[in-house]
């Protein structure tokens, strides 16, 4: 859950005081537009899409203009305009325009949780303006600090004068940014990225810190979110209707996160552990249906609706349903084998069976159990299977459940379909 831009930013900052830069929404008259031109001299033109999507700027997508022509032909050209980042291709729904602000310095400021300090950091360089990872090290400062007692003037003082900072821009930096700790700490956010600030002079000649961009992300675990009463078409993208249904299950007790990889894919890979998540989504590739994280001690019935839904959607086509995870410390491997069993068996049972291949790779607690649960289950259902231990190499058995979906193209699936007594596999 990611919001960038300003046009939530601006209002999120406001709640804890901290200065930005004047910010009109997608549906700014022609009036309002001219009166902010007129104020600032300058206005930037920024579409606006749902979720985190970066890069805009050397992309092409933030428009500039000095007159309201500019301005409204820059807005017709990115209302709607589509930004790809990797393999994600985002789409506009709107623009803002946003005062720009005359500068002398640029400050970039961000606060994370850092896994390496196992503690809130708070990354500092006045050499803001720019992509972070473009600095040298030397220019960028990263501070961890104590979480209980947030971010202090001392934290933000300290790490200006190592970095040697213009001795102006300190005491108004010193004065603003550990409001933003607030923001960051109060309503459940994960990150926290103000990139730049612009130092600009006031009425009085001090210079005051103005947010020009901002970036943040959410737990959506954690409901103090949802103290800003953000709209929740923000967090909408497109979702898959088998990635909604998973979605909707999201409680504090087990994980479901999950990722439709290739929907033409023939291996079904329900699995267990971010470790273990990263390592089957690289080796299996595009012959993945999905990329999974079911892990986190899931409750029997949770687990039994998440598996239900993958079959439901994806059992069909699949030619090798592969569950895979770590030697897990707390999840209880016989509850979460006993829930897919029973999910497996409800789908034979309402849809008839389908040629299939399950391999299953995993450890922990009650483990001799839930293998029991799934032998069982595969030989009344018929279906051929391969069950490895905690101590079995996981790449080894991700290769064997590889080799298996080859086997299956080749002919396997039909073998299976007339053991199964199913007329075609393919059609199966």
């Amino acid at each position: 859950m990611q919001v960038t831009g300003m046009l939530y930013g601006a209002r999120m900052l406001r709640l804890v005081g901290f200065p930005t830069t004047e910010v009109l929404e997608p549906d700014a008259s022609e009036e309002d537009i001219r009166a902010l031109i007129e104020r600032s001299g300058t206005v930037f033109i920024k579409p606006v899409f749902k979720g985190g999507v970066g890069k805009k700027g050397k992309a092409g997508l933030v428009g500039r203009a000095t007159d309201l022509k500019t301005a409204l032909k820059e807005k017709e050209r990115l209302y709607f305009v589509e930004h790809r980042v990797g393999n994600t291709v985002a789409k506009a729904n709107g623009v803002t325009f946003e005062a720009g602000v005359p500068a002398e310095h640029e400050v970039y400021f961000s606060i994370t949780d850092s896994t390496r300090f196992r503690a809130p950091t708070m990354t500092l360089t006045h050499h803001g303006g720019v992509d972070i990872e473009e600095l040298d090290r030397s220019m960028v400062a990263g501070v961890p600090f104590d979480p209980l007692t947030g971010l202090k003037a001392f934290v933000v003082a300290n790490a200006l004068s190592a970095l040697a900072a213009p001795k102006q821009i300190i005491s108004p930096l010193v004065q603003h940014l550990p409001k933003l700790w607030e923001l960051y700490h109060d309503f459940g956010m994960t990150t926290l990225e103000l990139n730049p600030i612009r130092l600009r002079e006031d009425n009085k000649g001090r210079l005051l810190p103005v947010a020009c961009d901002f970036k943040c992300g959410f737990d959506r675990d954690d409901v103090r979110w949802q103290r800003l009463s953000l709209p929740p078409h923000l967090f909408a993208v497109d979702y898959s209707d088998f990635e909604q249904e998973i979605n909707q299950l999201r409680t504090y007790q087990g994980q479901s996160d999950v990722y439709v990889i290739n929907p033409r894919g023939t291996i079904l890979a329900p699995t267990f552990g971010g470790g273990a998540n990263s390592m089957v989504t690289e080796m299996l590739g595009d012959d993945a249906i999905i990329s999974s994280d079911f892990g986190g001690n899931p409750p029997y019935e949770k687990m039994k609706q998440v598996a239900g839904i993958c079959f439901k959607h994806w059992l069909k086509q699949t030619n090798v349903l592969f569950i895979i995870g770590g030697k897990s410390n707390n999840t209880d491997i016989f509850e979460t084998f006993r829930a897919i069993a029973d999910a497996l068996r409800e789908q034979f049972s309402r849809n008839g069976p389908t040629p299939l291949y399950v391999v299953i790779g995993r450890g922990g607690p009650n483990l001799v159990r839930g293998m029991a649960a799934m032998r069982d289950t595969m030989e009344a259902l018929g279906l051929p299977y391969r069950i490895f231990g905690f101590d079995s190499d996981m790449s080894e058995v991700v290769g064997y459940a590889r080799r298996v979906d080859t086997w299956m193209k080749a002919g396997g699936r039909e073998q299976v379909a007339a053991r199964l007594g199913i007329v075609s596999g393919r059609d199966a």
